[in-house]
């Protein structure tokens, strides 16, 4: 090894040294994330903000900077409803920085001073725009370009629950208290400004459930997720390879399908023939919330629930015939084009089958058992072959009787002749 390859050497050990020495430690704070980049190229829409940037991730870009202006109009409202001082506003955020910044899984690299003025500007707007949401008192009559322009806040909903549009729930919570007016107005707080924004948008998906736990909620994609959090968790099981029938399949083993009282999505159910599942709304922002929810949860989180819901879901409904048949159930309220657009949806979103744990292993067990099952394919084709309708079934119990009586009376012909 000559003298050159020895200094080539110590220099990259240098540069490596330097490297390690202004690594930050690894945070157990971290919960907002990108979206894997092979979920990201196909899926490019549900994951990138239309028309507002919230937090670090998006922001900048050309197309988002409309909503700027709006931003800095709703900081001057905040500091006006909340009476505190812009000062006092800068300090709290410039101490929790770091805090802040470890809330999010990749390095932030902007400076200190524009990653302050950012959060600033996006924690306050969200908190004004939930607070005029829920307080129309507080909204400019008619001058208000988000709440008095059609659709505008209608196209506000989809970008503020993407997971790469969130900024950390605690940053809203501690400047909320900042106003000394927030406990005088009907007891508010961010938890429940923020499900009086989400029932207002996505109210069949936002529980009622007073008893859930969003002590600690990380963010906005995380309250959604326990709000769909079955108060009473089963223990996951094992399985050995995903397969079960359809919904066709299993109509025609002799199934019966009906809508689960409860409205969290896990609490499926299958007994004594019949397979209970919670009412399913079927549209645009349902898809976004779901790819969103499922990519937190997946990046978070070792226990899969979401993951294993769309993966129960998607072997149900394999085709636009199964989609019908949880239709006319009443189970699914489909806002798509058609029913295979659901099937599509369902086939194509991209999920991870853990065989040592799965929510849903005892439904897909007892699943299988009963469409395998001669004696209950063969029932069920009597029933739905013979027996649809009324007057079909008299007339095969009739044609039965007939037959009967015809084969009586040639006996007792063949022992008269004896």
């Amino acid at each position: 090894m000559n003298s050159k390859d020895k200094l080539d050497v110590k220099d990259i050990a240098k540069s490596l040294n330097d490297d390690l020495a202004i690594l930050q430690p690894l945070s157990d704070e971290c919960c907002i994330y990108r979206a894997p980049e092979r979920v990201r190229k196909l899926y490019e829409e549900s994951y990138t903000p239309q028309l507002v940037s919230i937090g670090p991730l998006h922001h900048g870009k050309e197309k988002l900077k409309a909503m700027e202006e709006h931003k800095r109009r709703y900081l001057l409202d905040f500091l006006q409803w909340s009476d505190s001082s812009l000062v006092n506003l800068i300090t709290y955020i410039k101490q929790n920085e770091r805090r802040l910044r470890n809330c999010y899984a990749e390095t932030i690299e902007y400076g200190s001073e524009k990653f302050v003025k950012m959060m600033s500007l996006d924690a306050t707007f969200i908190i004004m725009l939930l607070l005029k949401n829920h307080c129309p008192q507080l909204r400019s009559n008619n001058i208000d370009r988000i709440f008095y322009k059609p659709k505008m806040i209608s196209y506000l909903w989809y970008d503020i629950i993407l997971l790469e549009n969130q900024v950390p729930f605690f940053i809203l919570e501690e400047l909320f208290k900042f106003s000394n007016k927030a406990e005088l107005v009907e007891g508010l707080s961010m938890i429940k400004l923020t499900r009086s924004f989400f029932e207002g948008c996505m109210g069949y998906w936002v529980t009622n459930d007073e008893e859930k736990d969003f002590s600690q909620v990380k963010h906005f994609i995380d309250f959604l997720r326990i709000c769909q959090l079955p108060q009473k968790k089963k223990q996951e099981g094992s399985i050995n390879k995903l397969v079960m029938p359809t919904a066709t399949e299993l109509h025609h083993a002799g199934v019966k399908f009906e809508m689960h009282p409860s409205r969290n999505k896990l609490d499926i159910e299958f007994d004594k023939g019949i397979l209970k599942i919670p009412h399913i709304t079927m549209s645009h922002e349902v898809e976004l919330l779901l790819r969103n929810v499922l990519t937190f949860e997946c990046c978070h989180f070792d226990n899969l629930y979401f993951n294993d819901y769309i993966l129960l879901v998607s072997k149900l409904l394999i085709s636009g015939n199964d989609v019908e048949i949880l239709d006319r159930g009443g189970i699914i309220d489909n806002r798509q084009e058609n029913n295979e657009a659901v099937a599509s949806f369902l086939r194509n979103t991209i999920c991870y089958v853990n065989p040592n744990m799965f929510y849903f292993s005892d439904v897909v067990e007892d699943l299988n058992s009963y469409e395998k099952s001669i004696w209950h394919r063969w029932n069920a084709k009597l029933r739905q072959n013979y027996f649809n309708t009324p007057w079909t079934g008299i007339s095969v119990v009739a044609a039965g009787i007939l037959l009967i009586l015809t084969i009586i009376q040639t006996a007792c012909s063949i022992l008269q002749i004896i």
